[in-house]
């Protein structure tokens, strides 16, 4: 009788065996159904979005503004040019105030600080910050800058409130992937003689740059589709205006009054500035995301 050769025996000791693979395949299912599942109410918003919003789009409707017409259909209600205007110059003028302070903060808590009692009172106070509901930071912003000051609304006001919206979810995301990156990295740039500031800048943040660029695009998206911050800073005006000193109008506030109109012309034009919202969110995703693959192929 002819006995096992040792190879035979170790092939059998790592055998995966049908209890193992049964079990394997109920998890992948289950995995699937999940998310599939998880897709299900997206598609169900973007189909609906794409029903009820596609028909309200037309040259005009991207090239006018809202005229405040809304009983007489011999009037046309015009479009949506200002809130279009006003949504990219209030986001744009937060992001630049969130995303470098965001970094920079995350850049400390990893770097500096990571297990002082300071960098540990930092994390503590941004994940309160993360579950404030916004319109808390929109009070915040009108009683510091409009009660505390006596002055009026304005757009500037409205990017201050944004991004104090904006500020704990890029600062988490960014620690997040910033713990990613491989210790082994900082250390050979260190043994090789560069700064610490030079391996951060060089090194950690270029390596980092694809998660952090998910994170960013969060926070912008959250801060588009804010209503309440800026009905208690920006204010609601129909005309376009480039002085970030005065009213400006913003989608989210057309929408949110424009879908309480009795008008049925009205409610179309809020649908269609939901569509034209979500697919400005949408095109900034895939121009970051090309921007940054063509950086790390870099």
């Amino acid at each position: 009788m002819s006995t096992p050769s040792p190879a035979a025996g170790q092939l059998a000791r790592f055998a995966v065996s049908p209890a193992r693979r049964r079990r394997d395949r109920i998890a992948r299912a289950t995995i699937l159904a999940g998310t599939i599942i998880a897709l299900i109410p997206l598609a169900l918003i973007l189909y609906y979005l794409l029903r009820k919003g596609i028909g309200s789009w037309s040259p005009s409707f991207f090239s006018t503004d809202p005229t405040g017409a809304t009983f007489f259909k011999s009037q046309s209600i015009g479009g949506i040019k200002s809130a279009i205007l006003g949504t990219t110059e209030m986001v744009g003028l937060a992001s630049a105030i969130a995303i470098p302070v965001g970094i920079g903060t995350a850049v400390w808590l990893v770097e500096y600080g990571r297990d002082s009692w300071f960098a540990h009172t930092v994390r503590f106070f941004v994940d309160v910050l993360t579950g404030v509901p916004s319109i808390v930071f929109g009070l915040f912003i009108y009683i510091v800058l409009i009660v505390g000051t006596g002055s009026s609304y304005a757009a500037y006001k409205g990017s201050f409130a944004l991004a104090l919206l904006m500020l704990p979810v890029v600062i988490r995301s960014a620690e997040v992937i910033l713990l990613l990156v491989p210790g082994a990295l900082r250390e050979s740039a260190l043994a090789l003689g560069a700064p610490r500031w030079r391996v951060i800048l060089h090194i950690v943040l270029p390596t980092a740059l694809p998660g952090m660029v998910t994170g960013v695009l969060l926070a912008i998206a959250r801060a588009a589709g804010e209503t309440a911050p800026l009905l208690f800073t920006a204010g609601e005006t129909l005309k376009t205006g480039f002085d970030l000193g005065q009213f400006m109008n913003a989608l989210p506030v057309q929408i949110y009054y424009d879908v309480t109109s009795p008008t049925t012309a009205v409610v179309n034009r809020a649908w269609g500035a939901a569509l034209a919202l979500v697919t400005m969110i949408l095109v900034l995703n895939l121009i970051a995301r090309l921007v940054s693959r063509r950086n790390r192929l870099a």
